[in-house]
């Protein structure tokens, strides 16, 4: 069973009576974690719906996700009458928040982390150190991508949070957490997609500072006739950062290339970060795949989770 506990900006707690329909969509990341409920309305939540602001989503008394609360809703109708209540991840506090224009000479994780994420009240684990030269956030960027463009730079990876809202500045793939599907699992249903629309062939680096251009080739994909180029305008920069924005942008290109999703008749079956190993002869699909989006809804139907599994 899922409950959800509301907490209002007075300091108030308020756990909401049994939950009638609810949908918690897990990402790790952006697009924001997400959640939605439905229950019973009574007259003693007219003090404290309009006063939530943070929600409390637990399964078995373990926190399944902590975010903001968006928007509630009080209907009446056939039904009855009910209330609704929405919200996101902690992430949407970086989203929904601006930041100043900064200009780093020398930028540490922990100034990052100092300027950008602590002012939003959010709580950090950096398991590794970064920094690097000349890292500047324009005006207008959000405090996401201000961190964002900071670990993808320095680091290679985009930091995550976990279901407590706390955010991880490190990879999120590979929790060591497995779910292994074969013939014999019950599947609700399964889909698989290939495309080839979106994955780049080429990125082609200028930096016109220093008058180089540089080529970065997804062999791969343009030996199998696959053309996309892109080209990206860099200030002053080295060749390693060359190098590596190309690989970067081209490895995100790929990532959407297969997608397989999966719907299982239990709720929260895994989560973003775990592997769900595959071997359905049937279908002749086999493999390792990483859980990307999880999606856990109960309903008229019954529970069931939705994964969405890529190659990372």
């Amino acid at each position: 069973m899922l409950t959800i506990r509301l907490e209002t900006y007075d300091g108030a707690v308020y756990e909401l009576p049994t939950l009638l329909e609810w949908d918690v969509q897990l990402t790790g990341s952006v697009p924001c974690d997400s959640l939605w409920a439905s229950f019973l309305y009574d007259p003693g939540m007219a003090e404290v719906l309009p006063k939530a602001v943070r929600f409390t989503a637990l399964r078995e008394g373990a926190v399944v996700l902590r975010g903001v609360v968006d928007a509630y809703e009080v209907s009446l109708s056939p039904r009855g009458l009910l209330a609704e209540v929405e919200g996101r991840g902690m992430a949407a506090l970086l989203l929904d928040n601006e930041s100043e224009a900064f200009s780093y000479e020398r930028a540490l994780l922990s100034e990052i982390l100092a300027n950008h994420v602590s002012p939003c009240g959010i709580a950090a684990e950096a398991p590794q150190d970064l920094s690097g030269d000349g890292y500047a956030v324009a005006s207008g960027s959000s405090q996401w991508k201000a961190l964002q463009g900071f670990t993808r730079r320095y680091g290679g990876f985009d930091p995550y949070f976990t279901g407590e809202g706390v955010l991880v500045t490190a990879p999120l793939w590979g929790s060591g957490r497995t779910l292994r599907v074969d013939g014999g699992t019950p599947l609700l249903g399964l889909r698989k997609r290939e495309q080839r629309y979106g994955v780049i062939s080429e990125v082609l680096i200028q930096d016109k500072v220093q008058g180089i251009r540089h080529a970065v080739v997804n062999e791969p994909f343009a030996a199998a006739g696959g053309q996309r180029r892109h080209v990206l305008y860099m200030p002053k920069s080295t060749a390693n950062a060359r190098r590596y924005t190309g690989e970067y942008q081209i490895a995100q290109s790929a990532l959407e290339q297969l997608e397989i999703t999966l719907e299982l008749p239990f709720a929260f079956a895994a989560a973003p970060g775990d592997t769900v190993e595959l071997d359905l002869e049937r279908l002749n699909l086999s493999g390792s795949f990483a859980v990307t989006e999880a999606r856990s809804r109960m309903d008229g139907t019954g529970e069931g989770t939705e994964l969405t599994l890529s190659v990372r």
